[in-house]
């Protein structure tokens, strides 16, 4: 057998031809030494995700109106629980997959396409045993509401949701950001907006009202996968002579143990103020909430979809030992997205009643629990950033300081809403208290996870630059002015300004050369 090929994304002849080139050498493109490649190639995936979260914006805006003034709170409560419950059994079943593909992909001599499909065998595996626990026991997914008609049969779909990330991550190993792109910030927002329409028009006998949004994601998500597997196919072709290797997918599995309670531990991080609220809550606060968390989750998409372009590169320097290339790039891209995040959660921020009241006057009291998860989605950049190398380098500590997290958020958010409750004060200073904790607990992970990578890497790691104070400044100073005009206008008018302000004084001050790639394209 040959030694393992660690050079990249290169399938031995074996295999079906690749469709990408492999990457050229320094000789080959004096102009690029291997680390302004991979910078470039990241600003590349980040040229993308940017686009890619416009995109997204666009689609799951009408989705959060057609839910809040179709279908109620009240509704989207009983949904946003059931959903939180399956999306943390697919988490869960794709094994750490969604990252550790790269890592298998850059150390194995077999064809690539064989590597995909044990991967896609091993998460088939995890997900029927995800599935049949949440089937025989439905009360997990519904603890305040009865079970009716196909409400038990919902977990099916984890198949689809850990079957599309791992297609998605086997595709951006080579680059392909755009494949994740049309899944997720296409397909899938665009169907479910269309089918919660379809499903709240009284045509079919089959199901309530009540039913119509669950059923509207369980399409959403089936059209994803096939909006993931379809590139797959075409990319990777078939897996001609692949034979399944049981001892090597247990191996697999076991040895993505730490990347997948990694994964779960940052995907908790994200619904555990949700779970909490619903122990505390009424399901009209939770549907609140949900919307607030909703909007405050688009900007998050920058991040954690540059897990998929970050894996590729940092294990190809960690076979070189260039671990100052490590640091560069993580610094790098935590900039791009502090920066990125700053000015969306203003451009939410600012005009948060009138986000808010887009999907319902109820819905506007969830306003300050809008204005805290944007500030956690910000402050938890350098975390999520710093740990997409973590998980190559020191994947149990990183694990533990992710459960610590865990551990701080829940305690500040049972103690937040218990003091919220002894004050007397309105339930929806419960769903802003969960949201507080949230940002502690992030700001406490940025901080430890940045610190510990510069340790381990023995060179800086730090996305924070003070030209986004003076952006910030300005940015608000605009949004203040724009609240003053017409609801409609504050939307229409004053999002545009206080986003065009910011990027203007980032443009002119925070950016320099390496950051001016992210809008230059590159072959």
């Amino acid at each position: 057998m040959s030694s393992p090929d660690t050079s990249g994304p290169v399938v031995p002849n074996s295999s079906p031809p690749e469709p990408s080139p492999p990457r050229p050498s320094a000789d080959e493109n004096p102009k690029l030494d291997d680390d302004q490649e991979d910078i470039a190639k990241l600003a590349k995936g980040g040229r993308t995700n940017v686009f890619g979260f416009l995109l997204r914006l666009a689609a799951r805006l009408p989705f959060l109106f057609v839910a809040g003034r179709m279908y109620g709170a009240e509704a989207l409560g009983r949904f946003a629980y059931a959903i939180l419950i399956v999306e943390f059994a697919a988490q869960l079943a794709t094994l750490g997959l969604k990252r550790g593909l790269a890592e298998q992909l850059s150390r194995t001599s077999r064809p690539h396409v064989h590597v995909v499909w044990d991967g896609l065998l091993v998460s088939l595996f995890a997900s029927t045993v995800a599935a049949s626990i949440l089937i025989a026991f439905p009360q997990i997914m519904f603890p305040n509401s009865e079970i009716n008609g196909l409400d038990r049969f919902l977990p099916i779909v984890i198949f689809t949701i850990a079957g599309a990330d791992i297609a998605l991550a086997a595709l951006a190993y080579r680059y392909d950001i755009a494949s994740t792109v049309r899944a997720r910030s296409i397909v899938e927002p665009w169907t479910i907006s269309l089918a919660a329409v379809l499903f709240a028009l009284p045509i079919m006998p089959f199901y309530s009202l009540r039913d119509g949004l669950i059923l509207a994601y369980v399409v959403s998500m089936i059209a994803a996968l096939i909006a993931a597997l379809w590139p797959l196919l075409k990319s990777y072709g078939l897996p001609h002579g692949w034979r399944p290797r049981p001892l090597k997918i247990a191996a697999m599995a076991r040895r993505n143990m730490p990347l997948a309670a990694a994964d779960a531990a940052e995907w908790g991080s994200r619904r555990l103020d949700l779970a909490i609220l619903g122990l505390f809550a009424s399901p009209a606060i939770v549907g609140i909430y949900y919307i607030a968390q909703q909007v405050a989750s688009l900007p998050q998409k920058l991040k954690t979809s540059f897990d998929p372009i970050l894996g590729p590169v940092i294990t190809r320097n960690l076979e070189a030992g260039n671990m100052k290339a490590i640091a560069q790039q993580v610094s790098q891209v935590g900039f791009w997205i502090i920066a990125a995040q700053v000015g969306i959660a203003l451009a939410l921020a600012i005009p948060g009643e009138a986000v808010m009241g887009l999907v319902g006057p109820n819905f506007v009291g969830g306003t300050g629990a809008l204005a805290l998860l944007l500030a956690a989605e910000a402050v938890a950049a350098t975390a999520v950033v710093s740990e997409a190398a973590l998980v190559y380098i020191a994947r149990h500590r990183n694990l533990l300081i992710s459960l610590s997290m865990l551990l701080l958020q829940a305690a500040l958010s049972v103690t937040f809403i218990q003091i919220a409750m002894r004050m007397d004060l309105s339930p929806l200073f419960q769903a802003a208290a969960v949201a507080a904790a949230l940002m502690v607990a992030l700001a406490y992970a940025s901080v430890v996870k940045a610190i510990f990578l510069s340790k381990l890497l023995k060179a800086p790691v730090n996305g924070w630059r003070w030209t986004l104070v003076l952006a910030v400044i300005v940015a608000t100073a605009i949004g203040y002015l724009a609240t003053y005009l017409p609801e409609w206008a504050e939307l229409i008018i004053g999002i545009p300004m206080i986003l065009g302000s910011y990027g203007w004084v980032i443009w002119k001050w925070g950016f320099g050369p390496e950051d001016r790639k992210l809008f230059k394209k590159t072959s």
